[in-house]
């Protein structure tokens, strides 16, 4: 099955996904945030074929989400680190599981995330950046920002309130 390429779409939520919304590129990252750094390691984790996950980190290397270093040199063998942007992914794939801790674990959550500085549960909550308040989409307006296409800025958008 052919994929859509979001490569020109100016939506900055397209272009996240032109990146990450591979089948296994997101449980790569999972992976590496949770400390798994080496081909043979993501190999057996997830069970993935050798050549997908090497197109995968190839991808990942040169979007500059992963950053590939040598750990051996005969044969050279490499560690796959998460770079700042691909550290700037972890409330993606933290909103990903609570929302499948919610709606898709039956038998309740298969992995709990501790703070390590209180040891309480983690759970991501959107805040506001001014006020600090708790957010939702019902509590959000969307308007066109510095980056939109112009027929974009030139139109006004209804919104719905969701809660």
């Amino acid at each position: 099955m052919e994929h859509k390429s979001f490569e020109d779409m100016r939506c900055s939520v397209a272009q996240c996904l032109q990146l990450v919304g591979e089948w296994w590129t997101l449980l790569l990252i999972r992976d590496a945030f949770r400390g798994v750094h080496r081909f043979d390691d993501f190999q057996a984790r997830l069970g993935i074929a050798r050549n997908v996950l090497t197109r995968r980190l190839t991808k990942l290397v040169e979007a500059g989400v992963l950053e590939k270093r040598p750990y051996q040199e005969h044969p050279v063998r490499y560690d796959y680190l998460l770079t700042d942007k691909g550290r700037d992914l972890w409330p993606v794939v933290t909103s990903m599981r609570q929302w499948g801790d919610r709606h898709a674990a039956p038998d309740g959550p298969p992995l709990r995330i501790v703070h390590r500085g209180c040891g309480q549960t983690l759970e991501l909550v959107p805040t506001c950046t001014g006020c600090g308040d708790e957010v939702s989409a019902a509590d959000a307006r969307f308007e066109p920002g510095p980056g939109a296409e112009r027929k974009v800025k030139a139109t006004p958008r209804r919104t719905s309130r969701h809660r």
